[in-house]
């Protein structure tokens, strides 16, 4: 091949690398805010009433997920895919994506906002970014997948990350379940891991937006007919309270954040790689600490900085080389 063409696609690969890097960032950027402006919202009316302390966080994370499944699809509507839906809800991949939806919705986000309301949404964050390292452990588990020593030393990296950040409870009496909280949010992180295990074979034969759709609305309708009907009468009245307040109009709000979020994720995946686009998306918990100081008053202490610096620089050794982060020619 011409030297000249060469040159000339090494640059269209480099530029679409560099797009994708920058789509990694605003994911990871975009689910810390998600988390803390969630945590805001379930501090107001009526997910204060006391009269379930499990139904509010619930209620919420329906809400949410109903909305980014609104949002997505009215993006794939003047993208011209909404036909595809139906389509692809025939066929096997995406009966794996809806198996794996439940497991990433219903138990991973509500084990992320129980975590949210129980001990805050930086703290969830950084115990939920190890994410990655467990999902490791799972595929060497069940999917006999080889674990080599840099993934290893990652994982325990990971670990050591999430006890610094559990260890010291924030001050104050703000969260008097904090540990309720941090269990909660580790049972998000396994949630979200075998989700990506399983979801991985789907991703291959759908279209990433269609994909990322059906999980969203396969999580909503799970909420409505499955999770909330379980929570009783208190479900329903925060449901409908919320509708007569402004907090669910900002839950309505915070869904297109997230729903953008999941958008730049798995472009991100497909423009620069999958572990570089991992790497740039656990970036989440660090955000979270930015934006709950910037916005909510985040108390910053040492053992929560330290954990999510350890348990960041774990979840990178887990998902792939470091060197390969910042060679943008090895996609």
């Amino acid at each position: 091949m011409d030297q000249k063409i060469q040159l000339l696609l090494q640059k269209r690969d480099l530029a679409f690398a560099k797009k994708g890097i920058g789509s990694g960032l605003f994911t990871g950027a975009a689910w810390g805010l998600d988390g803390v402006l969630m945590g805001m919202v379930l501090g107001l009316a009526p997910f204060t009433n006391n009269m379930s302390i499990f139904a509010a966080p619930l209620v919420g994370a329906c809400i949410h997920d109903g909305f980014a499944a609104l949002w997505l699809f009215i993006h794939n509507v003047i993208n011209g895919k909404w036909r595809d839906y139906a389509r692809t809800m025939k066929t096997r991949p995406a009966n794996m994506i809806m198996l794996a939806a439940i497991l990433g919705g219903p138990i991973g986000m509500s084990g992320n906002l129980l975590g949210i309301y129980f001990a805050g949404a930086s703290y969830t964050a950084a115990i939920t970014a190890a994410y990655p390292a467990i999902g490791a452990i799972l595929g060497s588990i069940f999917l006999k997948e080889k674990v080599s020593p840099r993934v290893w030393a990652g994982i325990v990296l990971a670990i050591i990350g999430s006890f610094i950040v559990g260890f010291v409870p924030p001050e104050g009496s703000a969260y008097p379940h904090f540990y309720l909280g941090i269990g909660l949010a580790a049972v998000a992180a396994i949630g979200w891991a075998i989700e990506g295990v399983m979801s991985t074979y789907g991703m291959d034969l759908v279209d990433s937006d269609i994909a990322i759709g059906i999980r969203e609305a396969t999580s909503f309708f799970v909420y409505v007919f499955a999770i909330l009907p379980l929570l009783g009468g208190v479900a329903y009245q925060i449901l409908f309270e919320s509708f007569t307040t402004p907090s669910g109009w900002y839950i309505a709000v915070i869904g297109l954040v997230g729903g953008t979020s999941f958008l730049s994720w798995y472009r991100a995946m497909n423009m620069t790689g999958v572990g570089r686009a991992m790497g740039l998306n656990v970036t989440f918990a660090l955000w979270s600490v930015f934006f709950g100081w910037l916005l909510n008053n985040l108390q910053i202490t040492s053992n929560l900085i330290i954990g999510v610096v350890i348990i960041s620089l774990g979840t990178i050794l887990t998902i792939g080389n470091p060197k390969d982060l910042v060679n943008l020619r090895s996609r």
